[in-house]
């Protein structure tokens, strides 16, 4: 399997966000730097809109994503409900 990741600014509006992908993907491992979060994943990566919602306790919408996103890898594959970066085989 291949790996795929997606990165983001850290800053407040990202840890909720952070937070729940790892929550829906136990095994991705988040990477720390100064001023980013790296999240790597084998395999695929799922973000979830409720999750984040029921963190922040609003809607959210998915597109929202794109203001803190540094960079991702992997097929993005995505709908209302969900953020799908794999490897297609």
């Amino acid at each position: 399997m291949s790996k795929v990741f997606i990165a983001f600014q850290l800053n407040e509006d990202t840890r909720p966000i952070i937070e729940a992908v790892l929550a829906d993907n136990p095994h991705a491992v988040a990477n720390e730097s100064p001023a980013m979060v790296k999240i790597d994943a084998e395999g695929e990566l799922v973000i979830k809109r409720e999750s984040i919602e029921e963190l922040i306790g609003r809607d959210f919408d998915l597109q929202e994503l794109q203001i803190n996103l540094i960079t991702i890898s992997g097929h993005l594959d995505e709908d209302d409900d969900q953020f799908k970066l794999s490897w297609l085989n």
